[in-house]
């Protein structure tokens, strides 16, 4: 099955523009990749998302963890983070090959209250990112898919089943104890999760830890500690990058210069966005964006 789901996730991109990149699709939240080439880390912002590698390899860096998966195995993100990732396997004969759908945490809630023997959450923190093998059930539904982007008519109709299912092979797999902590919303991931979405829509504004902990109903050392054990970052250190992120792509994106960039974003000194920036993305602000502003899209998207 796998040869099938790697011609017919090529024969889409070729008859798409064809070559190395990132391909959108009709569904929402569900995206094709090939590289024929090796590539540097590429800084985004991953939501939670089922990211399988149909070829070819890859290593995601979240915070201080590195993750490395390969052909037929699905790296799971189970809370929006900011990321480093880099294709490590591919060539000009072999492309890498990559997928990425984004999960439905209203699904994964339906599906788990469905389950007649759901899965027991351990009382454990952990990490919100793990990898799994790519199994028969899950290459089933993504062939359904993408045939059915060949009848977008049918996409309104028959996503929500394919999403339903896929959430319960998730749920009911080998990692389901982890994956139900995104759908129970009292669970310490979907409580930091909350918090997340609070620092995200408000990461130009000064962190106050404590807003964060009331967000996610814990005191503000327990938070913490659960915020870096999920993400493996501070929450200091998740608004930074966030902050950056989007410094890059407001100069890359929409020609705004470092300072005015900095100052959009939540700095209040130049010099110290300067330093930072260096620090992230290996080049000072300024020939950083000139270096990549003829080619934007790699900027503002990145499939895990």
């Amino acid at each position: 099955m796998s040869n099938e789901i790697k011609t017919v996730l090529n024969q889409y991109m070729d008859s798409h523009g064809g070559g190395d990149g990132l391909f959108a699709t009709a569904l929402p939240g569900f995206y094709l990749m090939r590289s024929s080439t090796l590539t540097m880390p590429k800084p985004a912002i991953y939501r939670p998302a089922l990211c399988i590698i149909i070829d070819g390899a890859k290593q995601i860096m979240f915070g201080e963890r590195l993750y490395t998966y390969t052909a037929m195995q699905a790296l799971v993100i189970s809370v929006e983070m900011p990321a480093f990732g880099q294709v490590i396997e591919a060539s000009e004969e072999r492309p890498m090959i990559a997928l990425t759908l984004e999960l439905d945490v209203t699904i994964l809630r339906e599906v788990l209250e469905a389950m007649e023997t759901p899965p027991k959450p351990s009382g454990e923190g952990g990490p919100g990112v793990f990898v799994q093998h790519f199994g028969a059930e899950l290459q089933d539904c993504i062939l359904r898919l993408m045939r059915m982007l060949n009848t977008p008519k049918s996409i309104p109709i028959l996503r929500q089943a394919i999403l339903r299912e896929i959430s319960f092979w998730l749920l009911s797999g080998e990692n389901g104890s982890e994956v139900s902590k995104l759908a129970l919303p009292g669970s310490q991931t979907r409580r930091v999760a909350d918090a997340i979405h609070l620092l995200r829509d408000n990461f130009t504004a000064p962190v106050r830890v404590e807003q964060l902990a009331a967000a996610a109903r814990m005191s503000p050392s327990s938070f913490h500690q659960h915020f870096k054990m999920l993400t493996s970052m501070s929450p200091l250190q998740y608004q930074k990058q966030l902050r950056l992120l989007e410094a890059r792509r407001l100069m890359v994106a929409d020609g705004i210069n470092a300072a005015n960039a900095a100052y959009q974003v939540g700095y209040e000194s130049a010099s110290q966005f300067s330093r930072e920036y260096s620090r992230m993305f290996g080049t000072p602000p300024k020939k950083d964006a000139q270096e990549h502003r003829a080619q934007p899209a790699a900027i503002a998207t990145e499939v895990a």
